[in-house]
Parts: structure tokens; sequence; C-alpha cells
């Protein structure tokens, strides 16, 4: 006998108004009745996904349509609300459903069409040539943008505070001095730099005042900053890491500085040729999380750094973008703790709010702050006061505290995740950088990273190869550079995340 459920839940869709509900009330109704077969092999949750499935392919759930929540569903068709939640995370993976946040669950305008996962060993999607379809017996072809962006960057942006950030922000209106809608100080607004120099003493054993503490509209913003300053005293040359963001690296050229780059291994940057390069006057490093390698810097190159910057004048730049997410083992503290005349430490919202703000902050040497802000003082740097205000109360009131702890709670619960099925699916992908931060290194086997970003990107996602990251002078070993992906895994929604991390299994190249 064939297996039937059938549910009341209004489905809100966008393709038709709503039609008058008769109810004494008066009011509407929008949606329509669905009808689910949930008959054929497998267990529930097989069965609702492949109901759902067909549901969209057929056309009897018409783009837009808005399904019902994961709770509701579940009370209508009497079953697990995580079966419901998972089948929902996997639609939306295989790019047939989409989630947003304050929009539901929805009916994708274009669904992909899903390809069949990658044979363990000569598929024609490892190979490069179109994939087959064994439902719709003709070519498929991956979703025209990926359905799930792991790309490093960013974090879930999704998760940002809102009602805590609003509240801050009313309460930092309410308490503004008139003056503080005028131009003011180029060094940001005192009473953030006064709310950032006392929390990066307590949580990231900083050392500094307000008077050193200059804000920015983004890390690159101060970067660009700090290369005229560097230029302007007399320096030809910055050290980088062999891996790294090349962005940055763009921005010391606009500046007239060239690149010397230095070798990364298992203990971070090895700074201990720094002294044969005469030409070098700072070095930029991400000491408490290599990025992208994910490998903190160890307690004797602190050391030898620091030397060299009080040995030669020389100035260690530090970007500290994700040194709040630290999961494993004791925290590792700011390298300007060791050096805070010779380091310019620098920090940014973008990793534990939301990139939206536009805001970081440099803390500098006494010397540098004034060449620093003379240089800001110049132009159109100006940094808006609003969002300093707002972020200096959310700071004060231990909201912003509170929302970092849960988000490292958040983040290392989808590190476990992402951890566990790779050592139960895949256990011949070693993982690298789990320690901190929101992304990690899957190392593969020689020869297969481009295969595996061209399987990712038929599975809807899109990721960057760890060859990506590697500055072009810098000498690879082995030839051509070691083979990895690097997954932000703080990026997708929670909801989405069994999905994606199905995806990400049927991309990585077979063991052997």
């Amino acid at each position: 006998m064939e297996k039937t459920w059938a549910t009341s839940a209004a489905l809100a869709t966008s393709a038709a108004p709503a039609a008058p509900a008769a109810s004494g009330r008066g009011g509407t109704v929008s949606g329509a009745d669905l009808h689910l077969d949930l008959s054929g092999p497998g267990g529930v949750r097989a069965a609702l996904v492949r109901a759902l499935r067909d549901a969209v392919r057929s056309g009897r759930l018409a783009p837009g349509t808005r399904l019902p929540s994961s709770r509701s569903l579940a009370g209508d068709l009497g079953m697990a609300r995580n079966t419901v939640a998972d089948a929902y995370g996997e639609l939306v993976a295989e790019g047939w459903l989409t989630a947003r946040q304050g929009s539901g669950t929805r009916v994708a305008q274009a669904p992909a069409v899903r390809p069949t996962a990658p044979a363990r060993s000569g598929s024609a999607a490892r190979s490069g040539s179109p994939a087959r379809s064994a439902s719709a017996g003709g070519p498929v072809r991956p979703p025209a943008r990926p359905l799930h962006d792991l790309r490093t960057g960013t974090a879930d942006i999704s998760s940002f505070p809102r009602t805590a950030w609003a509240a801050a922000a009313r309460r930092a209106l309410t308490a503004a001095p008139n003056e503080a809608f005028g131009y003011g100080d180029v060094r940001g607004r005192v009473e953030l730099r006064t709310a950032l120099a006392e929390y990066l003493a307590r949580a990231r054993g900083v050392r500094t005042d307000p008077e050193r503490i200059v804000v920015c509209a983004g890390f690159m913003q101060g970067l660009a900053l700090l290369g005229g300053v560097l230029r302007r005293r007399g320096t030809r040359a910055v050290a980088v890491e062999s891996y790294g963001f090349w962005e940055h690296h763009d921005v010391f050229t606009r500046a007239g500085l060239r690149q010397a780059p230095i070798p990364v291994d298992g203990r971070g940057a090895d700074v201990t040729g720094l002294d044969e390069r005469r030409d070098v006057g700072a070095v930029l490093l991400t000491p408490a999380h290599q990025f992208p390698t994910g490998v903190p810097l160890h307690p004797d190159r602190r050391t030898a750094v620091a030397e060299w910057a009080g040995r030669t004048g020389g100035l260690i730049v530090e970007d500290d973008y994700d040194g709040e997410f630290r999961y494993d083992g004791r925290q590792v503290g700011a390298l300007q703790g060791l050096a805070p005349d010779r380091v310019v430490y620098c920090g940014t919202t973008s990793k534990s709010l939301t990139p939206a703000l536009r805001l970081s902050w440099m803390v500098l040497p006494e010397d540098v702050a004034a060449e620093v802000v003379r240089a800001k003082s110049t132009g159109e740097w100006r940094t808006g006061t609003l969002e300093q205000l707002t972020l200096a109360e959310f700071i004060t009131s231990g909201a912003y505290d509170r929302h970092v702890r849960s988000m490292r709670l958040r983040y290392r619960r989808r590190r476990d995740r992402l951890v566990a099925a790779l050592a139960e699916h895949a256990p011949h992908i070693r993982v690298t950088g789990i320690a901190a931060g929101l992304h990690v290194v899957l190392e593969l086997p020689p020869g297969t990273e481009q295969s595996t970003l061209q399987a990712a990107h038929w599975q809807g996602l899109a990721l960057e190869g760890l060859s990506r990251y590697r500055h072009s002078a810098a000498p690879a070993l082995p030839p051509g550079g070691p083979d990895g992906v690097i997954v932000a895994y703080g990026t997708p929604a929670d909801h989405t995340f069994p999905g994606v991390l199905e995806a990400l299994l049927r991309s990585l190249p077979p063991a052997g």
C-alpha cells in the first residue's frame, strides 16, 4: 500500500495573491495544501528529501514558495524536527531550496540539478567532463553561482546580534554629547579608543592606552595608511609570509614597497633570515593563527622577531584577524605584548561581528602613531562616528564578550562536526589549523587540488585552493606547493551546515 502524507501547513508564495479566508475574523490565508509521497526505500529523512525534491522538480512547488518552518512541518508529518531541518539543509545544499534569516526556507528561483556523486575512480566529474544525471538522463550543469560560500574572509553574518546591537545603538545615541556629531578626532572617538584599550589588554594581552589607538574604516585602510608612513620613513621592502592574503601585498605594492616572502612551516613564519635582508624595514605577520595554514607562531620565533625589530629599528605589523576564536589549549596572546614599541597591532570586527561595520583599529608605537595621525588628517580617511559610539557601548556593556563567547561555542561545534565527518568518511584527508579561527586546511593527495575545486563547484560549493594564497615570489616545497583546500566553516548558517558537509565530502578525492 502506498504511503502518503498530506499537510495543511500554509505555504506563503510570492507567485499569487492570498485568497480571502472563510473566517469569522475576516483574515486571510496565504498558501496551499502540500501533498508529500513518503513511500519508497530508505528512512523517513530520505523519503522526505525525495518527496520535496520531486515536488519542486515537477512544478507542484513553484519558485519562491515559502515552506513551513521545520517545527511546523514536523508536527504535521509526525516526525522529529531535526529530521525536517536536516532534509531542508540537504535540499538547500543541492540548490532546490534557499534559506535566509528573516525570509524562511523557500523554493529556489532556478533550482540546480544535482549531479551524481563523483565515482571513487575515473569518474566523469573528476576528469572535468560533463556529468550525467541518472534521473534526468541528460547532461548535468553545475549551479550558475555557488549555493554555499566556503571561502575565507567573513564569518556567519546571519548570526549578527541585531537586537543587542540596536539596544547598544539607542543607549549610545542617547548618551552622546552634541560634539560627537561633528568631524571629531581623526584617531576615532575617545569612547571607543578607551573601550578598546581596556578590552585588548584584558582579552589579548595588548599593552597600550587610548592615545596610541587609531580607528580605521577596515583593515585595508589601516594598512594603506601604514604603507604610506613606512615609505616616507625610507622603508623599501616589507617581509611577508609566503602564504598570505594577496590583497594585503597589493596595498604595499601601491605604496611603493617591495615584498620579501619568508617561508612558513609547522612553527609558523620562519623569521630567522630577516637579518640577511638589509632592505627590509618591516614584517607583516599573522602570529596567533597564520593565514591560511592556521599555525601559531612558535614562542622562539616570537622572541626572535621581537629581537630583530629592537636590534634593527624595524616594525612588526601584527594582523590579529581572528584572535578571539581559539578552541583548544591555552590562549595565544598578542605578539604586541612582547615589544609594544616595535609592533603595530591590527584588529577588526570583520570576524567577530560583521564586515559591514567597516571598523578596525591599529595600536601603534608612539612615534608611529603621530605619523599615522598626520597621514589620516590629509584626506577622506575618517570613520563613521555612530558605528564607533555603538561599538564602544557594545564593548563596555559586556555585550561584545557575550557575543564572542556564544560564537566561539557555535564555531567550535561546527569545527568538531567537520573534523568528525572527515575522520569517519575521509580519514585519508589530513586536517590542519583546527585549534583556532574560522577555517581549516584539508591536505590533499598531490595533483588533486584543482580537480577537488572543480568537484566542489559541481556540488554548489565555493572553495579556494591553498595555492591561491602562495606568494608568487615564494619558493614552494615541493615544487608547485602542497595541494590543499581551505574550508571556511564559520560562513554557512547553522541550519545549512549538515547539507554543506555532505556536499563537501562528495567533493573530496578518494583514498589511494
